[in-house]
């Protein structure tokens, strides 16, 4: 290829560029937007509007917390966290640079029980379906992305994880199931788990003004529920946020675990977010920043792929 087409294999997008090209030094960064700090300093234009802005305090805990993480500290645990289990969102980023339409990069994010992470690059390939606007993985690829995500994970605990729960967008395929249980062979149990925003469900209380309570769920069968990770908070006292609550679909063809257990670990899952003043988010970690993941896996051409990363390195 002509060196001068080099340039338009980059994203334009400055922070995922560079996040990208700082993956092989193993750089940390923390970036802040001039609107960020608009109401602490004076701005010599009207360039911001009321809008962007957040509270000082806000700021301040975002920023502080951000940094702390990025540092190699832990801003906070859960209680009551399940040993031995292992938590994989599966990451999609079509590469729209390649002539192939089918051609994407693939990626794991693992979230230990401590909360912390890490980030797998997989292979790429015709993973992207035109048709169904949806990805899925071959035998082999999904096979290697868990085998890299066990390594990961007896080199950050030191044993095997006694289950994997493998969270993804759209319902896993047969091919994608056998490779995840070859990879983590007999005494590791694989489930997988699709998790779809729903907007088609609305629950409402028969009495108050206030919305339904987070952490509000429905079990439809063994194997579906839909749980409000958004919705009113007694112990704040007030509901962040402006719409009626939507839900999660929450679906796994998985037996011997019930429904139940998944929908308590997607809950807790939302309150692992250790870059913004949140209660809790609405998406899980594992698919919070699955997005932003793929624009920095692919933001920049590179030769080698990165090395299994601290999840603080992407965010």
């Amino acid at each position: 290829m002509e060196a001068e087409a080099q340039i338009y294999l980059h994203e334009v997008d400055f922070h995922n560029q560079l996040k990208a090209r700082l993956l092989r030094d193993q750089v940390v960064t923390q970036g802040v937007k001039e609107k960020t700090l608009a109401n602490i300093v004076s701005l010599p234009n009207e360039e911001f509007s009321t809008h962007d802005l957040a509270m000082q305090p806000d700021i301040a805990w975002r920023l502080s917390t951000a940094v702390f993480y990025k540092c190699g500290g832990r801003p906070w645990k859960l209680a009551n966290v399940r040993p031995g289990v292992c938590y994989v969102g599966v990451v999609f980023k079509q590469d729209l640079t390649h002539a192939d339409p089918r051609w994407a990069c693939c990626a794991a994010q693992m979230f230990l029980d401590s909360g912390d992470g890490l980030v797998f690059k997989g292979a790429l390939g015709p993973w992207h379906s035109p048709d169904t606007e949806q990805f899925h993985l071959s035998y082999d690829a999904a096979k290697d992305l868990v085998s890299r995500v066990l390594t990961g994970y007896r080199k950050s605990t030191g044993s095997d994880p006694q289950e994997v729960f493998v969270h993804g967008r759209t319902m896993f395929n047969s091919d994608e199931i056998d490779g995840f249980r070859e990879a983590a062979g007999r005494d590791v149990r694989i489930v997988g788990v699709t998790i779809k925003k729903d907007k088609t469900l609305k629950l409402f209380r028969e009495t108050g003004t206030t919305p339904i309570l987070r952490g509000s769920s429905l079990v439809v069968g063994s194997d579906t529920a839909y749980v409000w990770t958004k919705g009113y908070v007694p112990r704040l006292q007030r509901y962040p946020g402006w719409e009626v609550p939507n839900c999660l679909k929450i679906q796994t063809r998985a037996k011997g675990i019930a429904i139940e257990t998944i929908v308590d670990d997607i809950r807790m899952l939302t309150k692992l977010n250790y870059n913004a003043c949140s209660f809790a988010d609405g998406l899980p970690v594992t698919l919070k920043f699955a997005d932003a993941v793929g624009e920095i896996l692919t933001a920049a051409p590179s030769t080698d792929d990165p090395p299994p990363l601290p999840f603080r390195h992407y965010i």
